[in-house]
């Protein structure tokens, strides 16, 4: 057992460990002016110093790079067609509106707000997290990355919270078959977009 440990990659484990530490402590503090600002550092920021500072590796190997975007183009159109209704339906919902009625007003317009809250978050998941896994646990990781995703969300509501094991595994398969995290993302940001909108 011991000797089984030794062969632990050190670079999984770090990323692991960060990944937990960091939705923990997004859960519980907020560090800076605004909730977006601290995911953007401690999602995207921090994140991208450790792959090139202590990994020595290039961020394009975790997904930040356009990466294949004819396929991630088309994936990206047919999730926005597919969701619009549902979200329009589930928009209507009590505990959808009392979440997000009001959602992301302040000092920043709603899309920049949307957009800073969310890279992060589809970095740390679909890029950080998901391209670290891949040469251990192979197209495993696909469905690993979504788990804690779909944690995340505990405190949403219901609905939102129980469809994100489903909706962070699509995702993840969108990054793994692009090798981007960016179309998640463009994803991940239409559908909250058109969620607050919907609420209004």
């Amino acid at each position: 057992m011991i000797d089984d440990l030794k062969t632990l990659d050190w670079k999984i484990v770090l990323v692991i460990v960060y990944s937990t530490t960091a939705i923990l402590l997004d859960r519980y503090h907020t560090f800076l002016p605004l909730k977006a600002y601290d995911r953007v550092l401690f999602y995207l920021v921090i994140p991208l110093a450790m792959i090139v500072l202590l990994f020595r590796q290039s961020p394009a190997e975790y997904g930040f790079k356009l990466g294949d975007w004819r396929t991630g183009l088309l994936y990206t159109l047919i999730c926005c067609a597919v969701v619009t209704l549902v979200l329009y339906i589930m928009s209507k919902t009590e505990s959808v509106q009392e979440y997000y009625r009001g959602w992301g007003g302040g000092r920043l317009p709603l899309s920049l707000h949307i957009a800073l809250d969310l890279i992060g978050w589809e970095f740390i998941f679909r890029g950080f997290l998901l391209f670290a896994l891949l040469p251990v646990c192979g197209p495993y990781a696909i469905l690993i990355q979504a788990i804690p995703f779909a944690v995340a969300h505990i405190g949403k509501p219901e609905l939102e919270a129980l469809s994100c094991i489903f909706g962070g595994t699509i995702f993840g398969l969108i990054a793994y078959r692009t090798r981007s995290f960016v179309y998640p993302f463009v994803i991940h940001w239409y559908l909250m977009m058109i969620t607050v909108l919907f609420t209004r």
